[in-house]
């Protein structure tokens, strides 16, 4: 006589194991999804946000635009020359953070695959 799937002495090992390798599938997709649910947020009444091509970049002209006179103007020109302005709401991946901001990579929208360092208030 031939065994039924599930009834006892039957073939449960292996619907255990299809169980097992579901849940495990599942629970990678969620933990891939979990790190894209970031996007950029302008502040200010902007429309776009400012990616740096990394933190030491966003220190330098932080600390230029922050002395006021000629060097806050070259820091507001260097800005406008070394940033990449990306789309408020564009989702991003956040690759890393600190205390002033997130290394991030584009995901979505035009910009998608720009990667740089966005601050703290500029990613949600």
């Amino acid at each position: 006589m031939k065994k039924l799937p599930c009834a006892p002495g039957g073939d449960e090992g292996g619907i255990r194991k299809r169980a097992r390798s579901a849940c495990l599938v599942a629970l990678v997709a969620a933990l891939l999804l979990a790190g894209c649910g970031h996007k950029l947020v302008a502040t200010g009444g902007q429309h776009t946000v400012d990616v740096f091509p990394d933190e030491d970049t966003y220190k330098k002209i932080a600390n230029m635009k922050n002395q006021g006179g000629v060097a806050g103007m070259l820091g507001g020109l260097g800005e406008n020359l070394a940033t990449q302005k990306v789309d408020d709401q564009t989702k991003v991946k956040v690759i890393s953070s600190d205390d002033l901001g997130s290394q991030v990579e584009v995901i979505g929208g035009p910009a998608q695959g720009v990667k740089g360092f966005v601050p703290k208030q500029n990613v949600d």
